[in-house]
């Protein structure tokens, strides 16, 4: 096959992919490879020896959630001598936003990607500042981690049977087109998938539980961002494994490196050392205090989401900095490495020019351009959270790799 072949059979089927919400279920019920004493993460794999602190801390928190261990020393204790088994999210149809962590008991939202019979798995998204995400694991950080799973997750599980499920990549279409670009602005997509939810969310909860949930997801304010992870990461999946295509399908850290992965190239990692965030920082912290890059969200940005929809989304600078010239420069940018534009996310800013879509580790190469990120900043410490929002750019070094390997491959087979 022609890589011009592969690349458009790669396009197609993430045009023609869906994510539809379809349920939120237990991760050991229905996650692949979910074992007791399972602890998967955002990012390449990693092993305990080599995890930052957010990531430690976000193990320390969900090994007390799971009842492994009573105290962090305990936790600690657990991960040093190798009584849990670490492994990537995306090994297992998993994704999750900064340290990423999913373990066994913990609630994940099934988005389904119909067309090519995929589901993908997330956790539930907490909010912003001190959560597990973040490496946060104090009393209020484990209470709402009781609450949302023992209690929110049920409800939200019954409004979806009620509602036939929930149709993620409609609402992103939608709110794309009112200023939302998916990765650090929800401001049009939570209250869409509110709308959708509310209905049945009330028909099937208590009253009191029901405004409760309404409330904590309107407040969220990106409570929608794990059902789009999960369900870019289901279209991205249907579209790896195609002989000779060049076109990436994750982008991944975990805090320690930062790696892609490429249809054509199967399920190898092409890995650097993950790069520091230029951003706004919360009162009372700084550059010193930054974590460098963390989590599995720049899956938004593989499929034309994120910085690459900046353009359309000026807005968001507010938080991750720059300005709204710097985010259509980057948009404009992002289409010099890409092999497609994205016919379901569209930009009105660009006369509803589709987002870029495809990114070409051919091209990032030959133009020296690498995909932008914006992302949060968590905190280097464990146990301290978020502390800001900014930009970065996924190291050179990874598409350097991975276009050597696809050349070794090619003269392999002819």
């Amino acid at each position: 096959m022609s890589i011009r072949t592969a690349n458009e059979e790669c396009l197609r089927r993430i045009q023609q992919g869906a994510a539809v919400w379809t349920g939120v279920r237990q991760a050991r019920e229905v996650v692949p490879g979910m074992d007791e004493h399972t602890v998967l993460h955002a990012g390449p794999p990693v092993a305990w020896a080599q995890m930052c602190g957010p990531m430690r801390g976000a193990i320390i928190g969900a090994s007390m959630f799971e009842g492994w261990a009573k105290t962090p020393e305990e936790a600690v204790a657990l991960a040093e001598r190798g009584a849990l088994r670490f492994d990537s999210g995306h090994h297992h149809h998993c994704i999750g936003p900064m340290s990423g962590i999913i373990t066994p008991s913990m609630q994940v939202n099934v988005v389904r990607n119909e067309p090519f019979g995929v589901d993908t798995y997330s956790t539930l998204y907490m909010g912003i500042g001190k959560v597990l995400r973040h490496g946060a694991y104090d009393e209020t950080v484990m209470a709402k981690l009781r609450w949302m799973n023992h209690e929110l997750a049920p409800m939200l599980a019954a409004a979806l049977q009620e509602a036939g499920g929930i149709d993620i990549k409609a609402i992103v279409a939608q709110a794309v087109q009112m200023g939302d670009e998916m990765h650090n602005r929800n401001k049009a997509s939570n209250p869409l998938l509110l709308a959708r939810l509310a209905p049945h969310l009330v028909s099937v909860a208590e009253r009191a539980d029901a405004i409760r949930a309404l409330k904590f997801i309107d407040e969220a304010g990106h409570f929608i961002l794990n059902m789009v992870m999960a369900g870019c990461k289901g279209i991205l999946d249907a579209a790896s494994g195609i002989d000779d295509c060049t076109l990436v399908t994750a982008i991944a850290r975990n805090g320690h490196e930062t790696g892609i992965r490429v249809s054509g190239l199967g399920d190898r990692w092409f890995t650097a050392p993950a790069p520091m965030i230029e951003g706004v920082y919360f009162p009372g912290f700084g550059p010193q205090d930054a974590n460098p890059d963390l989590g599995d969200s720049a899956i938004t940005e593989t499929i034309g989401l994120g910085s690459l929809a900046m353009a359309g989304a000026p807005a968001v600078v507010e938080y991750v900095g720059g300005t709204p010239q710097f985010a259509l420069e980057t948009t404009m940018k992002m289409y010099e490495i890409t092999a497609g534009e994205n016919q379901a996310f569209k930009l009105p800013s660009l006369n509803f020019r589709g987002t870029p879509l495809g990114i070409d580790i051919r091209k990032v190469v030959q133009t020296g351009i690498t995909p932008v990120i914006n992302t949060g900043i968590a905190c280097r410490r464990p146990g301290v959270g978020q502390i800001g929002a900014g930009l970065t750019a996924v190291p050179m070094a990874c598409f350097e790799q991975a276009l050597e390997a696809f050349a070794a491959q090619r003269a392999v087979a002819a």
